[in-house]
């Protein structure tokens, strides 16, 4: 599976302003509950409370917050940039820049994890984030992502 297969335009926040965990939680949330015709806080509050088992900032200054839905008919992807980084509790310490948010349906456990290991695996390239980072627009996102994703 793709990226540019779950993930749309409207679900791409570059500039985030949330300045805490939560606050980009809730940030990405809502365009993908808009999308998907879901509540935003409860959507939220799915994605808190996987957060409360272990945060899902994996280092390197790369967030993907995950959760599943019981009424979800299909996978739901976000992307969001902060320019200034934010406290996620990463396992490195460091601030986090680039987040993924991916939402499952509840039965969907293989699913899941292939988009997770998809996402974490082009996140490895340097040059790719970088350009993610520097991206002007939802536009030059999905882009940038739609080039690697043809090569991965």
């Amino acid at each position: 599976m793709k990226i540019l297969d779950a993930l749309k335009k409207e679900a791409i926040r570059v500039g985030l302003r949330a300045g805490d965990k939560q606050g980009v939680i809730r940030e990405l949330a809502e365009p993908l509950a808009a999308i998907a015709g879901l509540d935003a806080s409860e959507l939220a509050t799915v994605l808190l409370e996987r957060e409360q088992l272990g945060s899902t900032g994996i280092g390197g200054g790369i967030g993907i917050p995950h959760g599943k839905l019981k009424h979800l008919d299909s996978l739901l992807l976000g992307f969001g940039v902060s320019r200034k980084g934010v406290d996620f509790d990463s396992i490195d310490g460091k601030p986090t820049h680039i987040f993924f948010l991916l939402v499952t349906p509840e039965n969907s456990t293989g699913l899941h994890l292939k988009v997770l290991a998809r996402i974490s695996k082009i996140l490895k390239d340097e040059p790719f984030k970088n350009r993610l980072l520097n991206a002007a627009d939802p536009d030059a996102v999905y882009a940038i992502i739609q080039e690697y994703d043809e090569e991965f």
